[in-house]
């Protein structure tokens, strides 16, 4: 018995059929005629020398043999798309996808990126805000904007600035608690987002930072930290501040940080794309800018003392 392959066609006919379970829906979807499709699975099963379907009255089924090829062939061509889809993003250099965790992107990237289409028109964005595992080429992403520790072993990695957290408060609620010993009768907003980190900056380690002991927190609790950035524009009360998600309304006067003393996280936002992808051009330029953009915070970062783990 040969080991050779059958036409790409066949195969191709068989597993649509066998999606559909339906050689007319397998048709349509070739835009072939029902009599091609079936002279080409009718050609698989020569090459075989077995049959891969049962023709049933206005219905069909697969054969042991059928069951066995399906997966591999539905793999196979899933895999072959793929790889065809990844090959056509490394010739385009006018569209950019990106995903970041929907924190970053409605508080980092959306404020901000009016610059970034003004100087670059030719590159159309796309986002997907998002945390859940990624795959380069399943989700034909280009740029993944993630936050934790690493490695990124699998990716080419670079961190960006370092990561702190300090209560951040809009300010009118500076001037009624102007020293961190006020805060104790303030509305303290936990985040809870950064609650994977080791150590995670609590509000009981900011305080204990400060030579206080730690103050239970009263307020309300938020899984995803632009909630919590929210609340603190709001005037609900007092948040500790993600670097990345409040430096611009810091610089912008919306929130203050009046106390000047930050917990380092540890972690720290990465850029990362596929190994061999990074000096694409839009790839590259993008990244350039949120490096620029960055950079601009230093100033307002350096009013802070930042403090590294463990903090007290």
């Amino acid at each position: 018995m040969s080991d050779r392959l059958p036409p790409l066609t066949a195969l191709r006919a068989f597993d649509a059929a066998a999606r559909h379970m339906s050689f007319q829906k397998a048709a349509e979807e070739l835009n072939v005629t029902p009599a091609a499709l079936s002279f080409q699975i009718k050609s698989l099963e020569e090459h075989l020398g077995a049959p891969v379907f049962r023709r049933l009255n206005r219905a069909v089924e697969l054969t042991e043999a059928g069951k066995t090829l399906a997966p591999g062939c539905q793999d196979g061509f899933a895999a072959l798309m793929a790889g065809w889809s990844a090959a056509r993003r490394l010739q385009d250099v006018s569209s950019l996808t990106v995903t970041a965790g929907p924190g970053f992107t409605s508080k980092w990237l959306a404020p901000r990126l009016f610059e970034f289409a003004q100087a670059h028109p030719e590159v159309e964005l796309r986002f997907a805000a998002s945390l859940k595992p990624m795959d380069f080429d399943r989700d034909q992403v280009d740029v993944a904007i993630r936050f934790g520790y690493g490695p990124d072993t699998d990716a080419w990695s670079l961190p960006l600035a370092e990561e702190w957290v300090t209560p951040v408060m809009t300010p009118a609620l500076a001037d009624r608690f102007p020293t961190p010993e006020d805060l104790r009768n303030a509305v303290l907003i936990t985040d809870q987002s950064i609650d994977f980190l080791d150590p995670a900056p609590t509000w009981a380690s900011w305080f204990r930072s400060v030579g206080m002991d730690p103050v239970e927190a009263h307020g309300p609790r938020f899984s995803q930290t632009d909630h919590a950035v929210d609340a603190a524009l709001a005037g609900v009360g007092v948040t500790l501040g993600r670097r990345a998600l409040v430096i611009k309304d810091l610089m912008d006067g919306r929130l203050v940080a009046p106390y000047k003393v930050a917990l380092s996280t540890g972690a720290r936002f990465r850029f990362l794309c596929r190994k061999g992808t990074e000096d694409k051009p839009q790839i590259a330029a993008f990244r350039e800018w949120i490096i620029r953009e960055i950079d601009k915070g230093r100033p307002t970062a350096r009013q802070l003392t930042i403090l590294q783990p463990p903090w007290s």
